[in-house]
């Protein structure tokens, strides 16, 4: 062995860093169990126990002190479906920058073109810009884009006349430098949010945001954190006794235009009803006072209300006037109405149908209550106060905006037990906000954010100090999120979050347990297979560079900062099974040489030698997958292609150079080494099967069960999940075996319609799916469905559980996906296998200079992904396990594909030798040979792939058992077709090319 020094060398040298990595995950884990120890099962003194540790020094080593938080920041990080946590994709919204840079035109041509990019967004990877230059043109040729962005940002970059492709060009730029600014400022954000091991980048289009915060637990906090422009404004008001009289008229109006909407059977809501100019008049005040009283006044508002009385008073029996029951006086101030947060959306929709019939002044702008009202407990109920703000100026903007704002800080108010933000102001806004309060003296200022209230505190004096504060029924950290809020700035424009995945702590504690012990089975019961097929020293040899390979992925995992994901034990998994296969060549290459009368020393450097065109060929055509499953995938299933090309590195350096290091230390002991056990040495010997003969039979079996596919396929289709039609999924675990039509039926009278429910791993768990709301957006929106899902689970649940056991105790993960990503997810799982098809075929065929191989490995390929494909079609709906098709399952496909290219790859390379070493033979034979020659590595591989797979998919959970079924199809099919499908077609390929050219050369 040439170099031997150097590989050792190199060897010491990564176990060395490896080591170094890994040092500070045991570090982070003997830390933590010591604050357990302490806290003796008090979360809470264990929290506090490790935050004061967080800036000490717990760690030194060489010439480096480190803290806790530093130590935490080198250690192995579990991926959210391990550890539990938030993951969010958000989107900045390119068209609100856009409006703003044309200083929110009116331009009929501008706003069309606009509306017509939105919708082609939706079907293309063009970015929005682009977009919108060609609907613009599209929409009215030859208008110039010059005469509608004027704002004063472009001022000194477009003129008069200046071309549109400059235009477009100053508006990406403008564009890119609002989208860093987001990105900075939700990096602050998240920094002050105080998470360990953030992750913050771009994806590939620019205007997207992936935010990883592994460990969360408050979903709200983090939506209102990320989601939350921090446009901070303050508003005049109107007073609840200017409004009541126009709220009762509203009320009929309403009411009228609900009649003739029944009347007509439209399901239209938006239908023009003609209604009277006249508002609608309230025939007696006293009656429809009387009858008011039957609505319930306390939280229970909106519950039981008869139905005679809310299609007499549709908008007033869900929204309770501010008026003195015995007195019928209204209330002061300038809330002028309270609700239950699910009825808020309909309340809004009514309203703006008043504001349109001129119900109310023109100045009239409604908004929400940021927090709820809470109970005589000082406890958070359901119900969120609306408020009138007087809106004076003709371009609809406040007289003070967060501008001002110089600095802000969380206080707490011993007196009323709850926290404040306190802000201070520069001089301008010090004047303006003198000004306002001398303005409104006994009047209500509302001090908004977002479009909602925080604080509506009634002006008792001038305030001319430029200080300010934020009142309300805020915890410490309602107040610091505010705070935080206002210290990292407005963002240039809306962030929404489109897609969301948010795994519960005992989940991901049940991940962990199930995701480990099936890797620890899977990995002993291959450990033992090398031993039982290859002999004891043989064996432990390719266990060594096993545990060695597994050491070595632990390391690099720890080195580059990578999530470590269910899926990405998976990989690695999945790595045991290539590692081996590695092994598999060298050794049965080194059996075949001892087969051939070769001496052990001899047959071993032949055997190396001979495996390694093979191993490169297979290890090179399954890292093109994981590249490109890197490339096209994001959250678990970029972990999963981490590991996976992690882990076909190492298992190369493993197999390669540590396993040979070990026979040369053995040989030159004169050690006794053997590589077949007396049960396994005859295995596969003398195997004679005549695969090409058989051909036809395997193509008529092949095409029959193709065929049988694409009908299923065409017919019944495939089980979208929510990654491909947008929508969300809830997973619900109760403490009894629960009935899925149930659960269904229950949801339906919450949601209008009926979400789909299926059984999630045990009977006592469930799986939620709807796409109630899912093109709306908002924080509110995501925690009204909860709330909806909350009411109407409470049958099942019992009495005695609130929401917040709800959520602590039976809610275990959702995921939302939006309408537009879902349109990207599928485009790139297309792409994706396109392009993975595409390289093979490019690989092969610059590998074995023939194309007929080329097209043999993807005739192969592409049947393979067909059957899989089919079987899912077929069975879903009817397995105990879902059958769904998300991200997850295209990740199977590809690992299938780069599976399936390597078991071929391995056939063909034996068949190029054998054209070399048999010139004279017919193809036939060197075919069938090659096939018969390589069945032992084959079973092997495949068997031992086989019982990872098979281990990972009893123990491994519910979340994962779909992906590792399509795997096991995989390896499955992808054997069958190396065997009976590829090579067949390569020589029915060839036999087809030199017909032609001799019968080109007869003519």
């Amino acid at each position: 062995m040439r170099n031997k020094g150097a590989i050792l060398t190199l060897v010491i040298a990564l176990t060395l860093v490896c080591l170094y990595q890994l040092s500070f995950t045991f570090v982070a884990v003997n830390i933590r169990n010591q604050a357990k120890e302490y806290a003796n099962d008090d979360p809470v003194k264990e929290e506090k126990y490790l935050d004061s540790l967080a800036n000490e020094s717990v760690y030194d080593i060489l010439i480096n002190d480190f803290t806790f938080r530093e130590v935490q920041e080198r250690e192995i990080n579990f991926g959210l479906d391990l550890k539990g946590g938030m993951n969010v994709i958000l989107e900045i919204s390119t068209i609100d920058v856009i409006r703003s840079l044309a200083n929110n035109s009116t331009d009929t041509t501008f706003n069309k073109a606009l509306a017509l990019s939105k919708e082609k967004q939706r079907k293309t990877n063009k970015d929005f810009i682009t977009l919108f230059g060609e609907s613009f043109e599209e929409v009215d040729p030859g208008a110039s884009l010059s005469a509608i962005f004027t704002s004063q940002e472009l001022r000194d970059q477009v003129k008069p006349g200046t071309p549109n492709d400059e235009v477009l060009r100053i508006i990406r730029e403008e564009a890119h430098g609002a989208i860093d600014n987001a990105f900075n400022i939700i990096r602050t954000r998240i920094d002050q949010f105080g998470v360990t091991q953030p992750n913050i980048q771009y994806l590939d289009t620019k205007d997207r945001i992936l935010v990883d915060l592994p460990g969360v637990k408050n979903k709200e906090r983090v939506r209102r954190l990320l989601q939350g422009t921090a446009n901070l404004e303050f508003w005049e008001t109107f007073q609840n006794a200017e409004l009541i009289q126009n709220m009762y008229q509203a009320d009929a109006m309403v009411r009228d235009y609900l009649a003739a909407q029944k009347k007509s059977k439209t399901v239209n809501r938006k239908e023009e009803v003609v209604v009277s100019e006249e508002p609608a008049a309230v025939k007696d005040t006293s009656e429809s006072l009387s009858l008011m009283d039957q609505i319930k006044s306390d939280t229970t508002l909106g519950d039981s209300i008869p139905q005679s009385i809310e299609e007499t008073y549709p908008l007033l029996s869900i929204l309770r006037p501010m008026q003195d029951p015995q007195t019928r006086q209204p209330f002061q101030g300038a809330v002028v109405g309270i609700a239950r947060m699910k009825d808020t959306s309909k309340i809004n929709y009514y309203l703006q149908l008043a504001i349109e019939k001129k119900m109310f002044p023109r100045e009239v702008r409604f908004m929400w209550s940021a927090l709820p009202d809470l109970d005589e407990n000082k406890k958070p109920t359901d119900l969120y106060r609306l408020y009138a703000i007087k809106v004076r100026s003709r371009d609809g903007q406040p007289p003070l905006d967060g501008e001002a704002i110089v600095s802000a800080s969380q206080e707490f108010d011993e007196a009323s037990g709850f926290a404040y933000v306190l802000m201070n102001m520069n001089a301008e806004g010090t004047k303006k906000w003198a000004h306002i309060t001398k303005e409104n003296l006994k009047k209500v200022i509302c001090i908004v954010m977002d479009n909602k209230v925080y604080s509506g505190p009634t002006v008792q004096t001038e305030i001319a100090g430029g200080s300010s504060q934020i009142t309300g029924s805020f915890t410490i950290n309602d107040a610091q999120d505010l705070a935080n809020l206002l210290k990292s700035g407005k963002l240039p424009a809306p962030a929404h979050i489109i897609q969301e995945n948010i795994v519960g702590p005992s989940l991901g504690e049940r991940a962990v347990r199930e995701g480990f012990s099936s890797f620890l089975i899977a990995f002993i019961v291959v450990l033992f297979y090398m031993i039982f097929y290859y002999s004891r020293k043989a064996g432990l040899v390719a266990d060594i560079a096993l545990l060695a390979n597994m050491f070595f992925i632990a390391g690099v995992l720890a080195s580059l900062g990578a999530s470590l994901t269910l899926p990405g034990i998976a990989g690695i998994v999945l790595t045991i099974g290539m590692s081996v296969d590695a092994n598999v060549l060298i050794y049965e290459r080194i059996r075949e040489e001892l087969a051939a009368g070769k001496g052990v020393r001899m047959a071993v450097s032949d055997g190396y030698k001979n495996a390694y065109s093979a191993i490169i060929d297979a290890n090179v055509t399954t890292l093109i997958t994981a590249i490109i499953l890197y490339i096209f995938g994001t959250g678990p299933i970029k972990g999963f292609a981490t590991t996976l090309w992690i882990g076909i590195c190492t298992s190369l350096f493993s197999a390669i150079f540590i396993t040979r290091l070990i026979f040369e230390r053995l040989l030159n002991k004169n050690r006794e080494i053997t590589f077949a056990t007396n049960l396994t040495r005859n295995a596969f010997k003398n195997v004679n099967i005549n695969f090409i003969d058989r051909r036809k039979i395997a193509y008529v079996i092949s095409s029959a069960i193709v065929l049988i596919s694409i009908g299923s396929l065409i017919i019944r289709g495939l089980d979208a999940g929510v990654d491909f039609t947008g929508g969300r999924n809830y997973i619900i675990k109760f403490d009894n075996p629960v009935e899925t039509h149930q659960v269904a039926d229950l949801l339906t009278n919450q949601f209008g319609e009926t979400p789909k429910v299926i059984t999630f791993g045990a009977d006592d768990q469930v799986r939620i799916t709807t796409r109630y709301k899912i093109d709306e957006d908002g924080a509110e929106l995501d925690d009204e469905i909860q709330q909806l899902i909350y009411t109407g689970l409470k049958p099942i649940l019992g009495s005695d559980v609130d929401y917040d056991t709800f959520y602590d105790k039976y809610w275990q993960s959702n995921q939302k996906v939006g309408p537009t990503i879902a349109d990207d997810i599928k485009r790139q799982a297309v792409v994706a296998i396109f392009v993975a098809l595409i390289f093979m075929f490019l690989y092969i065929i610059l590998r074995f200079r023939n194309w007929q191989y080329g097209f043999g490995a993807v005739a192969a390929l592409i049947h393979d992904a067909l059957i899989v494909l089919g079987i899912f079609s077929l069975f879903y709906g009817f397995m105990p396990f879902s059958l769904e098709i998300d991200q997850a399952f295209i990740a199977a496909i590809l690992t299938v594909v780069g599976y399936s290219i390597n078991d071929t790859v391995v056939i063909f390379d034996r068949i190029r030798e054998n054209f070399t070493i048999y010139p004279k033979r017919e193809r036939k034979e060197i075919m069938n040979l090659a096939l018969n020659s390589t069945l032992s590595r084959t079973f092997s591989t495949s068997f031992s792939t086989f019982i990872v797979l098979i281990t990972i998919f009893i123990f491994g959970g519910e979340v994962i058992r779909g992906f590792v079924f399509a795997l096991l199809l995989g390896i499955v099919v992808g054997t069958y077709s190396s065997l009976f499908v590829a090579t067949p077609v390569v020589y029915d390929s060839i036999k087809k090319s030199e017909k032609r050219k001799e019968n080109k050369n007869r003519t």
